[in-house]
Protein backbone atom coordinates (compact mmCIF):
# COMPACT_ATOMS: atom_id res chain seq x y z
CA UNK A 1 0.00 0.00 0.00
CA UNK A 2 2.83 2.62 0.73
CA UNK A 3 3.07 4.43 -2.24
CA UNK A 4 5.96 3.89 -4.86
CA UNK A 5 5.72 6.97 -7.01
CA UNK A 6 4.25 10.46 -6.72
CA UNK A 7 2.60 12.90 -9.16
CA UNK A 8 2.24 16.26 -7.06
CA UNK A 9 -0.77 18.44 -8.01
CA UNK A 10 -2.37 21.18 -5.96
CA UNK A 11 -6.01 22.50 -6.31
CA UNK A 12 -6.55 25.45 -7.43
CA UNK A 13 -9.89 26.32 -5.59
CA UNK A 14 -11.43 24.64 -1.85
CA UNK A 15 -13.37 22.10 -2.24
CA UNK A 16 -16.29 21.35 -0.33
CA UNK A 17 -16.42 17.27 -1.06
CA UNK A 18 -18.30 15.32 1.70
CA UNK A 19 -17.59 11.53 2.12
CA UNK A 20 -20.94 10.70 1.37
CA UNK A 21 -21.73 12.57 -1.96
CA UNK A 22 -18.13 11.48 -2.92
CA UNK A 23 -18.97 7.34 -2.56
CA UNK A 24 -22.11 8.68 -4.40
CA UNK A 25 -20.52 9.73 -7.43
CA UNK A 26 -17.53 7.58 -7.59
CA UNK A 27 -20.13 4.83 -7.65
CA UNK A 28 -21.05 6.32 -11.13
CA UNK A 29 -17.94 4.85 -12.29
CA UNK A 30 -17.36 2.03 -10.36
CA UNK A 31 -15.11 -0.68 -11.79
CA UNK A 32 -16.64 -3.55 -13.59
CA UNK A 33 -15.01 -6.42 -15.22
CA UNK A 34 -14.26 -6.60 -19.38
CA UNK A 35 -17.21 -7.92 -21.43
CA UNK A 36 -16.31 -10.49 -23.86
CA UNK A 37 -15.85 -8.13 -26.69
CA UNK A 38 -14.21 -5.31 -24.85
CA UNK A 39 -10.23 -4.32 -24.48
CA UNK A 40 -10.42 -2.84 -21.14
CA UNK A 41 -12.53 -1.29 -19.20
CA UNK A 42 -11.78 1.38 -15.93
CA UNK A 43 -13.34 2.09 -12.40
CA UNK A 44 -13.41 3.26 -9.03
CA UNK A 45 -12.67 0.03 -6.99
CA UNK A 46 -11.97 0.07 -2.73
CA UNK A 47 -8.98 0.85 -1.68
CA UNK A 48 -8.90 -2.44 0.71
CA UNK A 49 -9.31 -4.88 -2.77
CA UNK A 50 -11.94 -5.57 -0.25
CA UNK A 51 -14.93 -4.68 -2.01
CA UNK A 52 -15.82 -2.49 1.35
CA UNK A 53 -16.57 1.01 -0.20
CA UNK A 54 -14.95 3.24 -2.77
CA UNK A 55 -12.73 5.25 -0.76
CA UNK A 56 -11.19 5.64 2.61
CA UNK A 57 -10.82 8.58 4.63
CA UNK A 58 -8.13 8.62 7.59
CA UNK A 59 -7.35 12.57 9.32
CA UNK A 60 -9.12 14.60 6.77
CA UNK A 61 -7.17 12.60 3.78
CA UNK A 62 -9.28 11.02 1.21
CA UNK A 63 -7.61 7.80 -0.56
CA UNK A 64 -9.35 6.68 -3.99
CA UNK A 65 -8.37 3.64 -6.17
CA UNK A 66 -8.79 3.33 -9.61
CA UNK A 67 -9.05 -0.17 -11.27
CA UNK A 68 -7.87 -1.33 -14.91
CA UNK A 69 -8.56 -4.49 -16.34
CA UNK A 70 -7.12 -5.44 -19.96
CA UNK A 71 -7.45 -8.28 -21.66
CA UNK A 72 -4.05 -9.79 -22.84
CA UNK A 73 -4.22 -10.86 -26.66
CA UNK A 74 -0.56 -10.83 -28.08
CA UNK A 75 -0.48 -8.86 -31.44
CA UNK A 76 1.86 -12.53 -32.29
CA UNK A 77 -0.86 -14.84 -31.57
CA UNK A 78 -3.25 -12.76 -33.67
CA UNK A 79 -0.56 -12.34 -36.96
CA UNK A 80 0.31 -15.97 -37.07
CA UNK A 81 -3.12 -16.89 -37.53
CA UNK A 82 -3.87 -14.49 -39.85
CA UNK A 83 -1.13 -15.74 -41.38
CA UNK A 84 -2.06 -19.26 -41.51
CA UNK A 85 -5.83 -18.09 -43.17
CA UNK A 86 -3.99 -16.00 -45.30
CA UNK A 87 -1.93 -19.01 -46.89
CA UNK A 88 -4.98 -21.28 -46.94
CA UNK A 89 -6.86 -18.65 -48.79
CA UNK A 90 -4.18 -18.50 -51.44
CA UNK A 91 -3.82 -21.74 -52.18
CA UNK A 92 -7.49 -22.47 -52.45
CA UNK A 93 -8.00 -19.41 -54.38
CA UNK A 94 -4.86 -19.08 -56.13
CA UNK A 95 -5.19 -15.25 -55.64
CA UNK A 96 -3.48 -12.78 -53.29
CA UNK A 97 -5.41 -11.74 -50.51
CA UNK A 98 -6.10 -8.06 -50.43
CA UNK A 99 -5.58 -5.65 -47.79
CA UNK A 100 -8.59 -4.67 -46.68
CA UNK A 101 -10.09 -8.73 -46.63
CA UNK A 102 -6.56 -9.41 -44.39
CA UNK A 103 -7.74 -6.08 -42.09
CA UNK A 104 -11.36 -7.88 -42.18
CA UNK A 105 -9.86 -11.68 -41.47
CA UNK A 106 -7.81 -10.10 -38.54
CA UNK A 107 -11.04 -8.21 -36.85
CA UNK A 108 -12.68 -11.91 -37.35
CA UNK A 109 -9.67 -13.35 -35.21
CA UNK A 110 -9.82 -10.71 -32.56
CA UNK A 111 -13.34 -10.92 -32.52
CA UNK A 112 -13.03 -14.86 -31.80
CA UNK A 113 -9.80 -14.71 -29.63
CA UNK A 114 -10.78 -12.11 -27.45
CA UNK A 115 -13.48 -13.92 -24.98
CA UNK A 116 -10.92 -16.33 -24.20
CA UNK A 117 -8.04 -14.08 -23.38
CA UNK A 118 -6.57 -13.73 -20.11
CA UNK A 119 -6.97 -10.15 -18.25
CA UNK A 120 -4.75 -7.83 -16.42
CA UNK A 121 -5.61 -6.23 -12.94
CA UNK A 122 -3.71 -2.84 -12.19
CA UNK A 123 -4.29 -0.09 -9.53
CA UNK A 124 -3.66 3.47 -9.31
CA UNK A 125 -3.81 4.78 -6.14
CA UNK A 126 -4.33 8.67 -5.07
CA UNK A 127 -5.24 11.01 -2.18
CA UNK A 128 -7.09 14.17 -1.90
CA UNK A 129 -6.28 16.28 1.19
CA UNK A 130 -9.00 18.98 1.28
CA UNK A 131 -7.22 20.98 4.09
CA UNK A 132 -3.98 21.14 1.99
CA UNK A 133 -5.29 21.64 -1.82
CA UNK A 134 -3.33 18.59 -2.50
CA UNK A 135 -3.73 15.87 -4.58
CA UNK A 136 -0.78 12.96 -4.61
CA UNK A 137 -1.38 10.19 -7.17
CA UNK A 138 0.78 6.92 -6.88
CA UNK A 139 2.02 6.79 -11.04
CA UNK A 140 5.58 7.17 -12.41
CA UNK A 141 3.88 8.21 -15.96
CA UNK A 142 2.11 10.99 -16.28
CA UNK A 143 -0.21 9.54 -18.83
CA UNK A 144 -1.74 6.86 -15.69
CA UNK A 145 -1.50 9.96 -13.21
CA UNK A 146 -3.98 11.82 -16.26
CA UNK A 147 -6.37 9.00 -16.25
CA UNK A 148 -6.20 8.78 -12.67
CA UNK A 149 -7.38 12.77 -12.67
CA UNK A 150 -9.42 12.43 -15.78
CA UNK A 151 -11.78 9.46 -13.77
CA UNK A 152 -12.22 11.90 -10.94
CA UNK A 153 -13.03 14.65 -13.00
CA UNK A 154 -15.47 12.63 -14.75
CA UNK A 155 -17.24 11.64 -11.52
CA UNK A 156 -17.16 15.06 -10.05
CA UNK A 157 -17.79 16.80 -13.08
CA UNK A 158 -14.85 19.57 -11.86
CA UNK A 159 -11.55 18.76 -10.60
CA UNK A 160 -9.66 22.01 -10.70
CA UNK A 161 -5.65 20.67 -10.43
CA UNK A 162 -2.84 21.99 -11.62
CA UNK A 163 0.64 20.66 -10.96
CA UNK A 164 2.51 21.43 -8.03
CA UNK A 165 5.74 22.57 -9.92
CA UNK A 166 4.88 24.86 -12.56
CA UNK A 167 8.71 25.29 -13.52
CA UNK A 168 11.85 22.81 -13.68
CA UNK A 169 13.90 22.25 -10.68
CA UNK A 170 16.85 21.79 -12.38
CA UNK A 171 18.84 24.53 -11.47
CA UNK A 172 17.81 24.15 -7.62
CA UNK A 173 19.27 20.54 -7.80
CA UNK A 174 22.35 21.44 -10.15
CA UNK A 175 22.97 24.33 -7.56
CA UNK A 176 22.93 21.83 -4.48
CA UNK A 177 25.93 20.08 -6.01
CA UNK A 178 27.61 22.91 -7.06
CA UNK A 179 27.57 24.77 -4.32
CA UNK A 180 28.04 21.65 -2.01
CA UNK A 181 25.43 22.65 0.72
CA UNK A 182 21.99 20.84 0.46
CA UNK A 183 18.98 21.72 2.93
CA UNK A 184 19.12 20.91 6.29
CA UNK A 185 16.47 17.92 5.72
CA UNK A 186 18.27 16.44 2.39
CA UNK A 187 21.38 13.79 2.51
CA UNK A 188 22.45 12.98 -0.82
CA UNK A 189 22.51 9.25 -1.72
CA UNK A 190 24.81 7.95 -4.86
CA UNK A 191 23.02 8.34 -7.61
CA UNK A 192 22.31 11.54 -10.06
CA UNK A 193 21.75 12.22 -13.89
CA UNK A 194 23.00 14.69 -15.57
CA UNK A 195 21.87 16.31 -19.41
CA UNK A 196 24.26 18.08 -21.33
CA UNK A 197 23.73 21.70 -22.77
CA UNK A 198 23.43 22.09 -26.96
CA UNK A 199 21.02 20.54 -29.60
CA UNK A 200 22.48 16.80 -29.02
CA UNK A 201 22.37 16.73 -25.33
CA UNK A 202 24.56 14.44 -23.69
CA UNK A 203 23.47 12.40 -20.77
CA UNK A 204 25.29 11.22 -17.87
CA UNK A 205 23.78 8.93 -15.61
CA UNK A 206 25.83 7.55 -12.40
CA UNK A 207 25.28 5.21 -9.56
CA UNK A 208 27.35 3.81 -6.42
CA UNK A 209 28.76 7.59 -7.27
CA UNK A 210 30.03 10.29 -4.47
CA UNK A 211 28.30 13.29 -5.99
CA UNK A 212 30.94 14.91 -4.18
CA UNK A 213 34.05 13.65 -6.75
CA UNK A 214 36.16 15.36 -8.75
CA UNK A 215 34.67 13.26 -12.16
CA UNK A 216 31.11 14.68 -10.69
CA UNK A 217 32.81 18.10 -10.32
CA UNK A 218 34.26 18.02 -14.17
CA UNK A 219 30.47 17.47 -15.32
CA UNK A 220 29.05 20.36 -13.61
CA UNK A 221 31.98 22.75 -14.90
CA UNK A 222 31.42 21.46 -18.42
CA UNK A 223 27.97 22.42 -17.97
CA UNK A 224 25.76 19.62 -17.59
CA UNK A 225 22.94 20.15 -15.50
CA UNK A 226 20.72 17.97 -13.10
CA UNK A 227 18.08 16.22 -14.06
CA UNK A 228 17.55 13.54 -11.62
CA UNK A 229 19.21 13.17 -7.70
CA UNK A 230 18.61 10.68 -5.12
CA UNK A 231 18.44 11.49 -2.00
CA UNK A 232 16.81 10.99 1.75
CA UNK A 233 14.54 13.55 3.41
CA UNK A 234 14.45 14.14 6.93
CA UNK A 235 15.22 10.51 8.02
CA UNK A 236 11.64 9.44 6.11
CA UNK A 237 12.03 8.68 2.85
CA UNK A 238 14.43 8.14 0.43
CA UNK A 239 13.37 8.89 -3.39
CA UNK A 240 14.73 10.41 -6.65
CA UNK A 241 13.69 14.02 -7.53
CA UNK A 242 13.01 14.55 -11.44
CA UNK A 243 13.43 17.85 -12.76
CA UNK A 244 9.81 17.99 -13.21
CA UNK A 245 9.42 17.48 -8.89
CA UNK A 246 8.35 14.02 -10.45
CA UNK A 247 9.03 11.85 -7.45
CA UNK A 248 10.38 8.27 -8.50
CA UNK A 249 11.38 5.35 -6.50
CA UNK A 250 10.05 6.64 -2.81
CA UNK A 251 10.53 4.11 -0.02
CA UNK A 252 9.80 5.01 3.49
CA UNK A 253 12.23 4.24 5.89
CA UNK A 254 11.93 1.61 8.97
CA UNK A 255 11.90 4.87 11.22
CA UNK A 256 8.47 5.39 9.96
CA UNK A 257 7.60 2.03 9.07
CA UNK A 258 7.99 0.36 13.00
CA UNK A 259 5.59 3.27 14.42
CA UNK A 260 2.65 0.86 13.26
CA UNK A 261 4.38 -2.37 14.49
CA UNK A 262 2.38 -2.94 17.65
CA UNK A 263 -0.98 -3.34 15.45
CA UNK A 264 -1.36 -7.45 15.44
CA UNK A 265 -1.23 -8.87 12.18
CA UNK A 266 -4.46 -10.24 12.27
CA UNK A 267 -5.80 -6.74 12.06
CA UNK A 268 -5.24 -6.13 8.55
CA UNK A 269 -7.87 -3.28 7.98
CA UNK A 270 -6.40 -1.57 10.89
CA UNK A 271 -3.00 -1.88 10.08
CA UNK A 272 -3.75 -0.60 6.47
CA UNK A 273 -6.08 2.19 8.13
CA UNK A 274 -3.15 3.29 10.18
CA UNK A 275 -0.40 2.89 7.56
CA UNK A 276 -2.54 5.25 5.06
CA UNK A 277 -2.78 7.85 7.70
CA UNK A 278 1.10 8.24 8.75
CA UNK A 279 1.77 7.55 5.24
CA UNK A 280 0.05 10.13 3.43
CA UNK A 281 0.63 12.61 6.77
CA UNK A 282 4.32 12.32 5.64
CA UNK A 283 3.81 13.22 2.21
CA UNK A 284 1.69 15.60 2.85
CA UNK A 285 4.66 17.32 5.33
CA UNK A 286 7.37 16.25 2.26
CA UNK A 287 4.71 18.38 0.26
CA UNK A 288 4.96 21.51 2.35
CA UNK A 289 8.56 21.02 2.58
CA UNK A 290 9.04 21.31 -1.22
CA UNK A 291 6.69 24.23 -2.06
CA UNK A 292 8.51 25.90 0.82
CA UNK A 293 12.18 25.11 -0.52
CA UNK A 294 11.69 25.72 -3.99
CA UNK A 295 8.98 28.57 -3.64
CA UNK A 296 6.85 26.59 -5.90
CA UNK A 297 3.49 28.94 -4.76
CA UNK A 298 5.93 31.93 -5.86
CA UNK A 299 5.80 30.51 -9.67
CA UNK A 300 4.01 31.43 -12.01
Amino acid sequence: MWFKNLKLFTLTQTLDWSESDLETQLAEYAFRPCGSQELSTMGFASPFNQGEGLLHSAQGRIWITLKKQERILPATVVNAELAEKVQKIENETGSPVGKKAQQDLKQEIIHRLLPQAFTKNTFTHGFVSLKENLVVVDASADGKAEAFLAMLRKAMTSLPVVPLARRSIQADLTEWLQKGSTPSQIVLLEEAEFRGLGEEDSIVRCKNQDLGADEIVQHLEAGKTVRKLAVEWDETLTAILEEDLSIKRVKFTDVVKEQNDDIPKDQQLARLDADFALMSGEIVRFAKWLTETFELDQAD
